[in-house]
């Protein structure tokens, strides 16, 4: 039997979507973070569960064949690169792996994607960064990314997937802060001021903005900053502050003020030129986005004259890339600023066939079918919970267009709605993984479905299929399962919290409550794991 500090010799079988590397030592899972299939490594016990344990690397006795150097210093503590310990090739086989099993365990669907298309850009491809701003231990201001699981402060002014001036920025700011004695923010206190740093940049165009999120309405000497910022970056066009006074774990606050320069930059994507707010969506990977709007224009079979439905439209981005090759463009997002900038990006690239509304994906499409809107083709662009049940039935059962785009940055919740849309009438013609987020544990994933001719054929498939469907479990259920499996309790904010990591559609405990009474602390990784388990059991993600 296993216990804590154990030292066992353990093979590397597979890896998960966290990307921790598995392997089994007497009929047990081990979870290893930082190994790579193929491994034959010494782990140490750092905990035992009732059906699963972790372990951290002692010594690889021998590499997987995926294994390469690891340059970053900081990686293991900063968890953000858990990926960056294998071959940029191997990477991409194991997202390709992801993608396929997602679509065959969770969707129900045996299609083969396409070969994954990998990024252009391996490293420096981000074009934004949030970076906290927190005292040390030692009282010096720290600057980089939480550990995983905690808000402890990994210093990293200098992380490869960033443009490396963005260090050289971040690295001046401390010295004025340090210079000045500006205080910076305490999350057990709620006192101080600077709590995050934030870099955007137009890779196309080089205009740099810089924003400082601070727990207050004024920052003290801004006017020393902006000399010290422009003076040594002069493609630096806007110095905002961003105030966020509340307690809260979100970055940004709703109100920015411009110190300097203009409140937005500009880049160029797919020919759309764009401007950009602290507070405006938009792909951290420039080229790749290129590269994954051209897939889906491709998916779409444009020939000029379709009406397409921009769903979860953001900024208008995808929808005003594919504007000169359709009839019209009509894009639906419930952020108001989002569609505000969707309007003044279609009016200034001179797009006068796009109109952009302001409402939840799910009500307008049910508007837009109730006044008899039958668009050619929809475009999806959710978010990681994915798409709403009701929002699919509405375009299956009402709208009905030829074909569906379907863009998802969590291929789990794409197989799930690709499923409810083959109930619908459709079936999945084409799916691609792409890789936008190289050396972490993100991919992207575009499907293409066209409607059914023969519906008969989709019911029987479907029927075959009941016997998989498993009852969707209450809070009430799941806390119950795990009691029963594991011996503890776990809150429905844990419950919550790990829906939403793997893209769960999210429903209020009848219990929940706006505002937490006490402080929130993230849910320890035994109950994550038990969680998971519980809504593996139900059928609500893969195996």
């Amino acid at each position: 039997m296993l216990r804590k500090n154990d030292l066992i010799s353990l093979t590397i079988t597979d890896i998960t979507n966290e990307a921790s590397g598995v392997g089994r030592y007497e009929g047990i899972a081990v979870f290893v973070p930082g190994s790579a299939v193929g491994d034959q490594l010494k782990v140490r016990i750092v905990k035992v569960l009732k059906n699963y344990a972790y372990g951290i690397i002692e010594t690889i006795l021998k590499p997987s064949a995926d294994r390469t150097e690891d340059v970053c210093p900081v990686s293991r503590q900063c968890g953000g690169c858990s990926l960056r310990h294998i071959s940029y090739a191997a990477e991409c086989r194991i997202k390709q792996n992801w993608v396929t099993e997602h679509f065959r365990r969770i969707g129900k669907i045996d299609l083969a994607p396409l070969p994954i298309q990998p990024s252009p850009a391996q490293n420096a491809y981000r074009n934004k960064a949030q970076y906290p701003v927190r005292l040390g231990p030692d009282g010096k201001i720290q600057i980089g990314f939480f550990a995983p699981r905690s808000h402890r402060v990994i210093e990293n002014c200098f992380c490869d997937l960033q443009p490396p001036f963005f260090g050289e920025v971040l690295t001046l700011i401390q010295d004025f802060l340090e210079q000045y004695r500006i205080s910076v923010y305490d999350e057990q206190s709620h006192q101080g001021l600077v709590r995050h740093l934030f870099l955007r940049w137009g890779e196309k165009t080089g205009e740099v903005m810089v924003c400082l999120v601070i727990n207050g309405q004024q920052l003290p000497y801004a006017d020393a900053l902006i000399e010290k910022l422009t003076a040594a970056f002069p493609h630096i066009v806007s110095i905002q502050l961003n105030c966020n006074t509340a307690k809260t774990n979100v970055i940004l606050g709703r109100d920015c003020r411009v110190l300097y320069g203009k409140p937005t930059i500009s880049d160029i994507l797919c020919g759309v030129k764009v401007e950009l707010s602290p507070l405006s969506f938009y792909q951290v990977n420039r080229s790749g986005a290129e590269k994954l709007y051209r897939i889906a224009a491709d998916f779409a079979g444009l020939t000029g004259k379709e009406l397409l439905l921009d769903l979860y439209c953001g900024a208008g981005t995808i929808g005003l890339s594919m504007a000169h090759r359709v009839r019209e463009v009509i894009g639906v997002e419930i952020v108001k600023e989002a569609v505000e900038n969707a309007k003044e990006n279609a009016q200034r690239n001179d797009i006068h066939n796009a109109r952009f509304l302001c409402d939840d994906a799910a009500g307008a499409a049910k508007t837009l079918a109730e006044e008899g809107l039958h668009p050619d083709i929809v475009v999806l662009d959710p978010p990681r919970k994915g798409c709403d049940a009701a929002l699919l039935e509405t375009i299956g059962q009402q709208m009905s267009p030829e074909r569906i785009v379907m863009i998802s940055c969590n291929s789990a919740t794409a197989a799930r709605d690709a499923a409810i849309l083959c109930q619908n009438g459709y079936r999945v013609v084409k799916l691609q993984a792409v890789d936008m987020f190289p050396r972490t544990a993100h991919v992207e994933t575009v499907v293409l479905l066209s409607r059914e001719t023969n519906p008969l054929t989709v019911e029987v498939r479907m029927e075959v299929e009941t016997g998989e469907v498993k009852e969707h479990p209450t809070y009430k259920r799941i806390q119950e399962y795990v009691q029963e499996k594991y011996g503890f309790k776990v809150h429905t904010a844990y419950i919550a919290e790990v829906k939403r990591t793997v893209g769960l559609d999210m429903h209020k405990a009848p219990n929940a409550v706006e505002q937490r009474k006490h402080e929130y602390h993230p849910c320890p990784p035994e109950k994550v794991e038990a969680i998971k388990d519980a809504l593996r059991h139900f059928g609500l993600i893969a195996e």
